[in-house]
């Protein structure tokens, strides 16, 4: 089965594991009783063999939708709140005194320097201040009236290029109230794609951060020419002589305080309609310029229905970490749907996220371990790292404590694809990795990218809580389908969210088509409230991604190839844009190539890379520095990082890897990778290699690798 290929392997002598499994096996049935009349999992059980979306035909490429919205696509999450700035003044008036946003405060910073010579930033940070729900609300009128007295305009465009922090969703608030179209940018987009798209969306103010103007959009200023004011969240910045003429820099809370000074008794102010584009949202885009998707109220508002449906008792109990981009659909519309419902949003960042982050001083503690979160939001890659990090701790374990956790771990997985749950295992055995995110997660969000099912089975077991695989693109305001917190099946992403429907389109070059048996496939289309209206200023590439139907809806093209399983839940099987043919005809999906290799302790990352001119798979491959330094000294290989890395010898032990674990993932011969390219540097969004959500960027990676690929496809290299 699929449980017992992801079980850790152990070296117990088999007549100790004898007399152990039977031990266990006497434990389990003396609990399964009282655990089946108290535990209330029962229902979990039942819930989680239900069909939860079904086809609203019988015809071959019908829709699916959830059960729970057969007739009638959700689209309101409060009746009469159509609008954003509607939903927050219901919320504010809900939950009025109640905590909001929360920032630590900066006990002490200073510089540490590493035995390399170089110098790392370290902080000592305090307890969360919290702003309730009406100092928000005030914050964020007086933020709109203050940018109105500065001559903003309803309907007009407004950048933010900011760290995902508490301003940012005070100065977004304000935008909605006031009807800005609020422009969002990555903060680690290189400058040629911010001069974009500044000039394309014809800003003349920019919402940022201190740091970020000094190392971003200094060198950048003069290449906007329409920009007339940078407001800075964090106070006065230092000025510098080299700024262009015409441009002033304000400070938030100077915005802030002339807006509450403005008359605006005798103004009618312009409310946005639900039809309005709230958000113009530049997607990093793994090919190409970034897009700037217009996303209206009405698709933000249909997205957060849907989610907010998946996750059950969401409430004033919960604690939200908000710590990745604020740019990206998916934590914005997470703190959205946090506002929305009474919940704290406690905001950190990815280096001083836990106790062993980058940035945190040792011995004192990570946003994680302060804040006690209970529901978090992730992407793959940062789940992936958690993995690689504890395997690693569990490998360095005496034999006895090794074995214990091994024996713990595999017992859990088993009884999970029961739908069983394990209390015993989870307070002695887990309780110290659950720790690692505080304590208190419940459910674990996780979209962006494919996550692979070890590293789902590893968190549901170690962190004792659902993963809610989710799919969605900027394109569909987020929203596409979660799974069910009771279903714990490992790579599917669940059924469509109550807000939308999904349906299966041939796809003939690839063979895939909604006929097929035993489950249909095909290309991914998304249909409902929540699609938005089209990219900005790009009407050729609007009307390639979407397609409006003879009822009027529209439908999002979205590229990615799915099928429906029996109960409705939907499983992504491959991408168009990945599908390359080898030059003796054959089809390889480079997605799933790197999916069934990066779960290997040995990789941290890896790009597969095919061409139609050759018959063999090549790779990039960024390996686990620790992994394949001991690999180096097993095989009596000695030199530098970058020596072991520029190593034909060690490109061969490291294939050889590769090759096992590609066998075991069921890869045909043709997909398996011939050659590879070991790259001593990590792919990060800053290197532009890979986007925010650290999705591939094929085209520069490409580029990147272009010398390399010559070499591993023998083409004489100058």
């Amino acid at each position: 089965s699929q449980a017992d290929k992801m079980k850790l392997k152990h070296n117990i002598n088999p007549i100790l594991l004898q007399f152990i499994n039977f031990v266990i096996l006497v434990y389990t049935f003396i609990t399964w009783i009282p655990w089946y009349i108290f535990s209330g999992s029962r229902q979990a059980i039942a819930k989680a063999k239900q069909v939860k979306a079904k086809p609203v035909n019988n015809k071959p490429g019908a829709a699916y939708r959830s059960v729970n919205s057969l007739h009638c696509l959700a689209s309101v999450l409060y009746p009469g709140c159509d609008t954003l700035d509607k939903v927050f003044k219901y919320a504010k008036t809900k939950f009025k005194d109640k905590k909001l946003l929360g920032t630590r405060e900066i006990l002490k910073e200073e510089d540490e320097i590493q035995p390399s010579g170089k110098v790392f930033k370290k902080v000592i940070l305090g307890k969360y201040t919290w702003l309730s729900y009406e100092d928000v609300y005030i914050k964020a009128v007086n933020f709109g009236n203050g940018l109105a007295v500065l001559g903003q305009q309803p309907k007009t465009n407004i950048a933010i290029f900011c760290e995902t922090r508490a301003e940012w969703m005070i100065a977004a608030q304000a935008c909605f109230m006031c009807n800005y179209q609020l422009v969002t940018l990555y903060a680690t987009l290189g400058g040629p794609a911010i001069v974009h798209g500044l000039n394309e969306t014809e800003v003349t103010t920019i919402i940022t951060s201190k740091e970020l103007m000094q190392t971003k959009l200094k060198e950048i200023v003069s290449q906007v020419p329409l920009l007339r004011h940078i407001i800075t969240v964090d106070g006065k910045p230092t000025t510098w002589s080299e700024f262009p003429k015409g441009v002033i820099v304000h400070t938030m809370a100077s915005v802030q305080a002339m807006g509450a000074k403005a008359d605006t008794g005798n103004k009618q102010q312009a409310r946005p309609v639900p039809s309005d584009i709230a958000v113009i949202m530049y997607t990093s885009g793994s090919t190409g310029v970034p897009k700037g998707v217009m996303i209206s109220h009405c698709n933000i508002i249909a997205g957060i229905t849907g989610m907010a449906e998946r996750i059950p008792n969401l409430g004033e109990k919960d604690i939200y970490i908000g710590y990745l981009p604020l740019a990206h659909v998916l934590e914005l519309s997470a703190e959205l749907v946090c506002l929305s419902h009474g919940c704290r949003i406690g905001y950190s960042s990815p280096q001083t996220l836990a106790d062993q982050s980058s940035k945190i001083k040792k011995g004192s503690k990570g946003d994680v371990t302060t804040l006690k979160p209970t529901l978090m939001a992730a992407v793959p890659e940062i789940m992936d790292r958690i993995y690689k990090n504890v395997m690693n701790k569990v490998n360095e374990m005496t034999t006895f404590q090794r074995n214990l956790f091994i024996l713990a771990y595999n017992y859990k997985m088993e009884q999970i694809s029961k739908g069983y749950t394990t209390p015993l295992c989870d307070s002695l055995i887990f309780r110290k990795v659950r720790m690692l995110l505080g304590g208190k997660i419940r459910i674990l969000l996780c979209g962006g990218a494919p996550l692979s099912a070890a590293t789902q089975r590893f968190m549901n077991i170690c962190f004792c809580c659902p993963v809610g695989q989710g799919y969605g693109l900027t394109e569909s305001s987020g929203a596409g389908t979660i799974m069910e917190v009771w279903d714990y099946t490992t790579g599917r992403v669940g059924a469509p969210l109550v807000c939308c429907e999904i349906k299966l389109m041939n796809w003939e070059e690839g063979g895939y088509y909604n006929t097929d048996k035993p489950y249909p496939r095909g290309e991914i289309l998304i249909g409902g409230p929540n699609v938005t209206v089209g990219y900005y200023k790009n009407e050729v590439r609007t009307k390639t991604d979407f397609s409006v139907d003879e009822n009027g809806q529209r439908w999002l093209h979205t590229g990615d190839i799915g099928e429906f399983h029996q109960d409705g839940c939907l499983k992504i099987i491959d991408r168009k844009k990945d599908l390359v043919k080898l030059q003796a005809g054959e089809y390889v999906s480079l997605g799933k190539v790197e999916a069934a290799l990066k779960s290997l302790p040995l990789v941290d990352n890896i790009c597969a890379y095919a061409s139609s001119f050759h018959s063999y798979v090549i790779g990039f491959v960024v390996p686990n520095q620790k992994e394949l330094a001991e690999l180096a000294r097993k095989k009596g290989f000695k030199g530098t990082w970058e020596e072991i890395c520029n190593s034909p010898e060690m490109e061969k032990e490291v294939l050889k890897v590769l090759a096992e674990a590609a066998m075991a993932a069921n890869l045909e011969k043709f997909e398996i990778p011939v050659k590879i390219r070991l790259s001593p540097d990590p792919w990060t969004p800053e290197t532009g290699l890979v986007t925010d959500a650290f999705k591939l960027k094929r085209k520069e990676l490409t580029a990147y690798y272009q010398t390399d690929i010559d070499r591993l496809y023998g083409k004489n290299v100058k």
